[in-house]
């Protein structure tokens, strides 16, 4: 199996559940506030762990940040590489979650934006051809991190969110897959259709892979040479902010253990499935025996 470096966020999530998302210039009372482990990162870390994978989280937290790390101890990662930085707060988000379970994010990045280029080396000296970068746009750093392991010869993973306009000057050739949702794929492909997304995602980065989720539509996965499609799992959503991410660690996890793609697909997105009838970020994504449990349920979607 392959070692994973997850260099990304770690946020403490404050989820309000809302009646409806709050408007301009609206007071609204919340019906409850809960604090969560988040963070893109440390999303991810937990489900590539969850699913089974030997994962190394890189990143910074304040001194607030201790239940964050136990958790991800907790759950099997290794954080040698997580430095703790005084007189920082962690990062977090306001996460607001209406009736349908939707959700919308203001995300404050903290500690998370300290990652350099000093760090960077020292963490990926560590690391080397054969080992998975995967890498977020929630920490600072990325030019740097996403250099030096192009230059060592690190397989490359990347999901480009949240996006901003400056992910367009990082050096995305490194990249052999990319993990994208709909929002991404069309910022950096294209928009249109899925399948013109997809294409024009093939045309700018013609040696990665590509995986475009599409929320309750789906998801594809272009491997070089064929492209496939997973209808999403039917369930009833209650929250739906880890499911992305979810979706990302159950599938590099998959790859990492040498699954086929559509065997990849529906693993990533029966976990998905599952998180999103769960409350919180990483409290909601389902361990492997959960997820597998759920795919003999629903051998007939499959």
């Amino acid at each position: 199996m392959m070692r994973i470096l997850n260099f990304g966020s770690l946020n403490l999530d404050f989820t309000y559940t809302v009646p409806h998302f709050v408007r301009p210039g609206e007071t609204l009372a919340a019906e409850k506030l809960e604090v969560f482990a988040g963070g893109k990162g440390l999303n991810q870390s937990t489900a590539l762990c969850r699913a089974g994978a030997e994962v190394f989280h890189a990143g910074c937290v304040g001194p607030d940040g201790g239940g964050l790390l136990e958790q991800l101890r907790q759950d099997g990662a290794d954080l040698r590489f997580v430095r703790t930085l005084p007189g920082v707060r962690t990062g977090h988000t306001i996460i607001q979650v209406d009736g349908a379970g939707q959700n919308c994010i203001l995300v404050c990045g903290g500690a998370n934006r300290r990652a350099d280029a000093a760090m960077a080396q020292e963490v990926l000296d560590a690391f080397g051809p054969g080992d998975w970068l995967l890498l977020q746009n929630e920490i600072s750093g990325l030019d740097s991190i996403l250099r030096l392991a192009g230059e060592k010869g690190l397989h490359i993973a990347f999901n480009p969110s949240p996006i901003s306009p400056e992910i367009r000057r990082l050096p995305l050739e490194t990249v052999e897959l990319f993990l994208v949702n709909e929002v991404e794929g069309a910022a950096l492909g294209g928009s249109g259709s899925p399948e013109e997304c997809l294409e024009g995602l093939r045309r700018r980065f013609p040696g990665a892979r590509l995986v475009l989720t599409l929320g309750t539509d789906g998801a594809f996965y272009f491997d070089g040479t064929r492209t496939l499609f997973q209808p999403a799992f039917s369930v009833q959503a209650v929250d739906s902010t880890a499911a992305g991410d979810t979706f990302t660690g159950y599938f590099l996890a998959a790859l990492g253990e040498g699954l086929d793609g559509g065997d990849a697909l529906r693993l990533a997105a029966a976990a998905a499935a599952i998180s999103v009838t769960r409350m919180g970020a990483s409290p909601s994504i389902p361990t492997r025996a959960e997820t597998e449990a759920f795919l003999q349920s629903r051998q007939k979607e499959i």
